[in-house]
């Protein structure tokens, strides 16, 4: 398959490397899960909204450029090409603002899309709870309306970014009797609130991640309720198609890992198991196959059409990839890949994405139920 870009699309590729190559970091980052690292990483984001790179497919009412999913895919590339930081904010920018620009009101567009977009606001994720992950139909934490407020109490885990960010946005029960998918709502709030306790989830290196919260009748207004009472799992489920769907993880990222693959494949080939070179290649072949079937959805959308339960196949594809990439970059590296630093005292960053490609198969939806949904929505089979 060969891609063929218009000049328009040529010149929009030239503008957005010109501008990552004169301001993306010399040095990288401290990691975005310490807090020096995080406050680094925000000011990367508002380093982007300096040059209007926040999020380029929005409108630029709301501090985007309105631009097509194809340039979107075009400056993904040059991102990952020039080896700009992570996103921060990603929680902000690819799952919450595609939630509010569908399901919001006016004023809540208003209110939060621009600060999202700009780095102002940076925004955790709150859906597991201790007795609900995957499950999330099995939620218990309660906002009960009071007036013009909901009092929100209970418990959220694993809420990722949660540790530093500035307000976070989950699924509770507002009517206390229901059951199941019946009763949630959608809402936003200020995690610096009184009443909200934060417990930092330490990982396997050591950084905080993630984060415990615990919600001591927090009041909150409805006007921060996204959609009507009781509508929010139609509304989660939007933002969990866009979590498995297009944006949270652009073929540019995988296309990035699999070039690093090769290059650690050539330094190390010498002394490489005889099944090496075939893993590199199967890892380099399916980031492309990724990207060019990204394109080929980008292009679908743009014509009228719409991604459905066929995200769930892109969130088992991207996540299996991720995980056999950095197996087998852990392979190569041999008895030095357990080493977080190595080379320098330099980070290993093959061990810390391979940590972190462990949890692919479990976030965004576990590959499991990934896979109760494409038999059920995709091939008809029974229950």
């Amino acid at each position: 398959m060969h891609l063929a870009y218009t000049s328009e699309q040529q010149a929009f590729r030239a503008e957005v490397r010109a501008w990552m190559e004169a301001n993306v970091p010399k040095k990288p980052l401290v990691t975005l899960e310490r807090e020096d690292g995080y406050h680094q990483h925000v000011e990367w984001e508002r380093k982007l909204a300096s040059g209007n790179w926040g999020m380029v497919t929005w409108p630029e009412a709301y501090g985007g450029r309105g631009l097509d999913l194809i340039q979107w895919l075009i400056f993904e590339e040059e991102y990952y090409r020039a080896g700009a930081p992570l996103r921060v904010n990603q929680n902000g920018i690819f799952l919450l603002g595609p939630t509010v620009m569908e399901f919001g009101t006016d004023e809540q567009k208003a209110r939060f899309l621009t600060p999202m977009a700009k780095g102002e606001l940076i925004w955790a994720q709150a859906w597991s709870e201790p007795n609900a992950g995957s499950d999330m139909a099995a939620i218990t934490s309660k906002a009960i309306r009071d007036g013009d407020h909901y009092v929100i109490s209970g418990q959220k885990t694993w809420s990722s970014r949660a540790s530093f960010a500035d307000w976070g946005f989950g699924l509770f029960r507002t009517d206390p009797d229901s059951k199941r998918h019946k009763g949630l709502s959608f809402i936003l709030f200020d995690l610096n609130a009184p009443g909200v306790t934060r417990r930092p989830i330490r990982q396997l290196h050591g950084d905080p991640g993630f984060a415990e919260l615990f919600f001591d009748e927090v009041r909150v207004p409805v006007a921060n309720r996204i959609a009507g009472e009781g509508e929010g799992w139609n509304v989660a489920m939007a933002t969990a198609g866009f979590e498995r769907g297009l944006m949270l993880r652009s073929p540019a990222r995988f296309q990035a890992a699999a070039e690093r693959l090769v290059a650690l494949f050539r330094k190390h080939e010498a002394a490489a198991a005889p099944a090496a070179r075939e893993q590199v290649m199967q890892a380099w072949m399916d980031a492309q196959a990724y990207a060019y079937n990204t394109y080929a959805v980008a292009s679908k959308i743009m014509a009228g059409g719409h991604i459905g339960a066929e995200a769930s196949l892109n969130k088992i594809f991207w996540s299996e990839l991720d995980r056999a990439a950095h197996r087998t970059a852990m392979q190569l590296l041999g008895a030095s890949a357990e080493l977080r630093h190595f080379d320098g005292g330099a980070l290993n960053t093959w061990l810390e994405g391979y940590i972190f490609s462990l949890s692919g198969p479990i976030y965004a939806g576990s590959n499991e139920i990934q896979r109760n949904i494409i038999a059920e929505r995709l091939l008809g089979l029974p229950r």
